[in-house]
């Protein structure tokens, strides 16, 4: 096998270097014989291969005797190299054909020489006789019939007349000898290519279909080589015209179909899905090369380029194309949409797998289109809205960024959820789910709001905000109309005395937290609104026009299509108008929440909670000190109760404050002024009695100070943020309003439609189901 594998490789390079030099006028002769003596030697090439491969293979089925895997091996890479030779000839036929036709009539040319030298001999000589008068009409019958086209009978006639002809002596030893060889090479190059054809049939390899499962390991072992598949498939198609003769079956289709079953098992069974297996297993070793895996070091365990596979080009059999790549794309294709669809949260891996293949292999893999989960997904919005006491109990918001961030996790690590998570939550569950979210929130609040309307009308906590309401009063005008720092501390301490909970809490942290989960969920609603508008810009970002929408369903009624085709039509127009609805409204769930909860809260029934604007400033007071401590616990190594942000509660504030119409009492508090002032008025001091001491070089004493200096810095720099915060939180209600002025231009805004209707008040929209 060895060496035919390098006699047949010499001879391919030597044919494809002759073929391809152009043919020179004063060397014709030469490169004809050339070409002849190629094409001979791959036909003797041929000639023996294919009688080691059947000698061989027969004797081991005649003695019973069982094949090695190398035998087989190498037997497999003869019947390669007998294609091989074939399939040179195929390539080539054009030149073949062309170059045929100048050989015969060479070869024709050289045989008439001798022929001719022969009958001048036999003409030269005197003595008359029979015998002689027959040899040279057996010559000239040969002259003759060599003029002309070489088929089979010419050829037949030339060799009757050259066996009278060859008589008495006509031609020399070494003139004979020549003379058969040309026409040996005249018989075989007339018939080359049905020669060829014969020699390289392999239909005898039906009866060894044994062998084929070996090489197919073989090829899957050795990937480089991987090309030669097309020999052996083209070695195993030469077994369909013999089956096409078959008689003992009624008709010879159930025969090729068994014989095309059996081969693609094979071949899916012992290459396929071996590939598709081992590709898979590559691309999942790759993207989770953070676990622990098993050692993968090329150096030591060795390494398969199966990229090989995927160069080749379909190998043609029966009426089907095997395309490796296709078949291998398409289980990845499949294999990773299934795995994706029981489990969506792992998109992101299957998408790192699916750019992996792309990159490693060449493969062009489909997106599964999936409504894709987040591989950080955290809590979804269904398990969000089904338990959203827990959720704002046990996440903090931040109001910048929109993310909630968990409070406190067994984990090393905290769960976030975002705008990208809610719109991808959106995109697996529809758009509906957000009107339901928000009706949730709207079952959450009222509850929420029952015991904030409790704690308001407790006779402890009502009879002292009068008091500080009625103390505000009487000293506004000496104070500079703002609410003293003192008073507000005298509240948050003076709470204390009333009861504190096992775990060190006042009332007035219960109900500062109790606003910051009214304020979460407050939150949870914004996010929910970007992360729909985020949702439906990336859905409705193919629309090419918000404003000009073309009705598909008419253009295709008049187009007279189908009734499926104005189905689908309607059904386009359908979700076009939803998703241009949401994406222009984007429902104002906060004004919505407003509306629902502010007639309640401002009754006169309620009078109790107009008191709330006094308690915000000890809340204030409050929330500071527990947002430095939670804040100072994050550098400490025991982290329970550490947190940075806690922006629910600026929501919260400005929700209910909104509710209440109390934006002007609080502000007529000028309370965050007034603690501005304070602590200036206190750095300032600290900072004068350092400058004095630092003269009395007492150490202790200005370590103290600069303590001292650093957490009024603290209070002030919280202070500040809350007072952004709540800013910030104020413009989502509308704070420049009050509600009378609210009522004013909704009046006005109903007005201008009446008259823009003409009376006609049919157009108007009914109120949101929330609202209701």
């Amino acid at each position: 096998m060895q060496s035919y594998y390098v006699f047949v490789s010499s001879w391919m390079t030597k044919m494809e270097s002759i073929l391809s030099k152009e043919q020179r006028v004063d060397k014709f002769a030469e490169d004809l014989s050339n070409r002849c003596n190629v094409f001979i030697q791959g036909f003797l090439y041929a000639y023996s291969l294919s009688t080691i491969i059947k000698t061989t293979m027969n004797l081991y089925m005649s003695v019973q005797k069982p094949m090695t895997k190398t035998s087989v091996k190498a037997l497999c890479r003869l019947v390669e190299l007998l294609k091989a030779i074939e399939h040179m000839f195929y390539r080539r036929s054009m030149i073949v054909a062309d170059s045929v036709t100048h050989i015969t009539q060479h070869l024709q040319y050289q045989a008439l020489h001798s022929i001719s030298v022969a009958k001048k001999r036999v003409i030269s000589d005197k003595k008359y006789s029979e015998q002689r008068l027959d040899v040279l009409s057996a010559l000239v019958l040969a002259e003759n019939t060599l003029n002309g086209p070489s088929t089979k009978q010419r050829r037949l006639i030339v060799s009757l007349a050259l066996s009278v002809g060859t008589q008495m002596k006509t031609f020399k030893d070494e003139e004979l000898i020549p003379l058969q060889l040309v026409l040996k090479k005249l018989d075989l190059i007339s018939e080359l290519t049905e020669r060829i054809r014969a020699q390289c049939d392999c239909c005898f390899l039906y009866w060894h279909r044994a062998v084929f499962p070996i090489y197919l390991d073989d090829v899957y072992e050795n990937a480089v080589d991987s090309a030669r598949l097309h020999y052996m498939f083209s070695a195993l198609r030469d077994c369909v015209p013999a089956m096409m003769n078959a008689r003992h079956l009624e008709s010879y289709e159930a025969l090729l179909e068994c014989y095309d079953k059996e081969i693609m098992e094979v071949l899916n069974e012992h290459l396929l899905d071996k590939l598709c297996k081992e590709i898979e297993k590559d691309l999942r070793l790759s993207v989770h090369t953070h676990l622990k895996l098993d050692d993968r070091n090329p150096f030591r365990v060795g390494m398969k380029d199966l990229a090989h596979f995927f160069f080749l080009n379909p190998i043609r059999f029966f009426n089907r194309f095997i395309d490796i790549k296709a078949y291998v794309t398409h289980y990845l294709d499949k294999t990773f949409y299934n795995l994706t669809t029981v489990a969506l949260h792992d998109w992101a891996t299957y998408s790192e797998m699916r750019n992996l293949a792309t990159q490693r292999y060449g493969l062009s893999m489909t997106e599964a289109h999936l409504p894709s989960q987040t591989l950080e997904q955290g809590l979804d919005v269904l398990e969000i809205m089904r338990n959203i006491h827990v959720f704002v109990s046990r996440y903090l918001y931040n109001l910048n960024n929109q993310i909630f961030i968990e409070r406190t996790s067994n984990n090393k690590h905290l769960n976030t959820i975002n705008i990208r998570h809610i719109a991808n939550s959106i995109r697996t569950h529809g758009t509906g789910i957000m009107n339901t979210t928000v009706n949730f929130t709207y079952q959450f609040l009222r509850k929420k709001f029952y015991i904030f309307s409790q704690f308001m009308y407790d006779e402890h906590i009502k009879s002292r905000l009068i008091k500080d309401i009625r103390f505000f009063r009487e000293v506004k005008d000496q104070n500079d109309h703002k609410y003293p720092f003192e008073r507000a501390d005298k509240f948050n301490r003076g709470i204390r005395k009333l009861g504190i909970t096992p775990d060190g809490q006042s009332y007035l942290d219960q109900f500062r937290q109790l606003i910051s989960q009214i304020g979460n969920a407050m939150g949870y609603v914004r996010m929910i609104r970007s992360g729909g508008l985020h949702c439906c810009s990336s859905a409705i970002r193919f629309v090419p026009d918000l404003e000009d929408i073309v009705n598909f369903e008419e253009l295709v009624k008049e187009e007279g299509l189908s009734e499926e085709t104005q189905t689908a039509a309607r059904q386009l127009d359908s979700v076009l108008s939803d998703l241009t609805r949401n994406f222009a409204e984007g429902t104002e769930y906060f004004k919505m929440l407003v509306d629902v909860f502010a007639p309640e809260f401002r009754s006169p029934k309620n009078m109790h909670l107009r008191n709330f604007y006094i308690i915000v400033p000890p809340l204030t007071l409050n929330f500071v000190e527990h947002s430095i401590s939670c804040k100072e616990k994050l550098n400490k190594k025991n982290k329970s109760g550490a947190a940075f942000t806690d922006d629910g509660f600026a929501m919260g504030v400005a929700y209910i404050l909104k509710l209440l119409d109390q934006y002007q009492e609080f502000d007529s508090l000028h309370w965050f002024q007034s603690v501005r002032e304070k602590y200036i008025k206190e750095i300032r001091a600290v900072a004068k009695q350092q400058n004095v001491q630092s003269t009395n070089q007492d150490e202790k004493l200005l370590q103290t100070m600069n303590l001292t200096h650093k957490r009024l810095e603290v209070c002030l720099q919280e202070f500040e943020l809350l007072y952004f915060s709540l800013s910030s939180a104020r413009i989502f209600f509308r704070a420049d309003k009050t509600a009378a002025e609210e009522n004013q231009e909704k009046k006005e805004k109903e007005e201008e439609s009446v008259k823009a209707s003409n009376g006609d008040l049919s157009n108007s929209t009914p109120a949101d189901p929330v609202v209701k």
